[in-house]
């Protein structure tokens, strides 16, 4: 699908999708639960399709209207029968469920598609041949074979928290007590603790008594509950820099205490000169003298295509590191970035690690822009061309579906008129 974005003031309100986030770890403690729960303002995305087929394969009973789902939990795993797990696009649903697979005996098999299969899983390749059983990918199929036994898992904390989440959902459910230890630097480590809070709430507890160590007991259960998932504050990042870049957009159904790593967005455009205000159970974006910064990723990875298009709009050249990260996801968001914003007539380089955006420069579209089959990349693509001197037109626009079905009707919500074009 290829969509044409015509430049011009937004403004508007819209409701903030639910937390992808928080919907994925909610639905596997409740996979994982003695009883049944009831999860409300699931995420309508591809990737929680993905982890709701697999908690079905698991052996849970999955029963989804719209927005809700009521998930009978299957505590052991006795109803997987060694169908392969298609985990879509998701790095969250793999990761996450290779070790809770691994906590049984016997074999498991996962698959993907798009760039998935090739991401990093290294960190949990050495930690299974430390422990001599199987891991192995070929063809783009991972197959591995438990048990996982109580210990002191040490892993690497600079690729991805994923991993460690994976093991804070596993370890609770083996027989003994566990140690956690995660080498620095630790990623993301936000993320890992919205892992240990939705823990709580289903029941289970750990305990970190370092920064980057975590005691986990042994044979805990996970008990059913109610939850509500929160609005994603990764998601509404695209429209607070819309309203900061633009003119004003207001954004419902966040929480202002959210334990979201990507809350920071908002400090960020604070510290850039943008104006950011909380009322009536919403908060605004608006733009001002917005002025270059340095931004660090390291807790906050997802944000990097979008604060690149903040960096145009900033006076200065804007530095963002800790980026190396964004080279292995869906694509490698900084050579998409790069090559899609200087059709545009931006300036914008980088290294390994950091990106360098110029800001003051007006946007001039040369040729149409792809999406590079990545969500981010196309959301990212969209608030940029509300700014460009003539419409822009995107490619592939339809990856929004992994993660934000709704980002283009948002987008008109938000003030920006757009159009599916056809034969570009």
């Amino acid at each position: 699908m290829d969509i044409r974005v015509y430049p011009g003031p937004s403004g508007g309100r819209i409701l903030a999708p639910p937390s992808k986030s928080l919907g994925h770890r909610a639905a596997l403690c409740a996979m994982l639960a003695e009883g049944e729960s009831r999860l409300t303002r699931l995420p309508d995305s591809q990737d929680m399709e993905a982890t709701l087929a697999a908690a079905a394969l698991w052996g849970a009973r999955v029963e989804r209207r719209g927005d809700a789902a009521r998930i009978q939990g299957d505590p052991t795993g006795g109803g997987y029968r060694g169908t392969p797990v298609f985990c879509r696009e998701s790095g969250s649903t793999l990761r996450f469920l290779i070790p809770i697979f691994a906590t049984r005996r016997g074999e498991a098999c996962f698959t993907g598609s798009g760039r998935l299969m090739e991401r990093p899983q290294e960190v949990y390749a050495e930690l299974f041949r430390e422990r001599g059983l199987p891991f192995a990918l070929e063809n783009g199929v991972l197959r591995l074979r438990g048990p996982l036994t109580p210990g002191t898992y040490c892993l690497d904390g600079g690729v991805s928290s994923q991993f460690v989440s994976g093991l804070l959902f596993a370890l609770p459910l083996l027989a003994g007590d566990s140690v956690l230890e995660v080498r620095p630097p630790f990623t993301s480590r936000s993320y890992a603790l919205l892992t240990t809070d939705m823990l709580v709430r289903f029941g289970v507890h750990v305990e970190w008594t370092k920064e980057n160590v975590c005691r986990i007991p042994g044979g805990q259960r996970y008990r059913g509950c109610d939850y509500a998932v929160e609005g994603d504050d990764s998601q509404a990042a695209f429209f607070a820099v819309l309203g900061a870049v633009n003119r004003p957009v207001e954004i419902e159904g966040l929480a202002r205490d959210s334990r979201q790593g990507d809350r920071v967005a908002a400090d960020i455009l604070r510290d850039c000169g943008a104006e950011v205000l909380w009322r009536d159970g919403a908060v605004s974006f608006a733009g001002g003298a917005l002025h270059a910064q340095e931004i660090d990723l390291m807790d906050c990875p997802d944000l990097g295509p979008i604060l690149t298009v903040l960096g145009l709009f900033c006076q200065g050249t804007t530095r963002i590191y800790h980026a190396g990260r964004l080279r292995y996801k869906e694509s490698d968001r900084i050579a998409a970035m790069e090559t899609e914003l200087r059709k545009l007539g931006a300036q914008v380089a980088s290294g390994e690690d950091e990106v360098f955006v110029t800001g003051g420069r007006p946007l001039v579209p040369a040729a149409p822009l792809e999406g590079h089959n990545d969500h981010r990349i196309v959301m990212a693509l969209a608030v940029a061309a509300t700014r460009a001197q003539a419409p822009v037109i995107i490619r592939g626009a339809e990856a929004v579906r992994k993660s934000y079905p709704g980002f283009w009707e948002d987008l008109a919500r938000a003030g920006i008129h757009w159009e599916e074009v056809r034969d570009v």
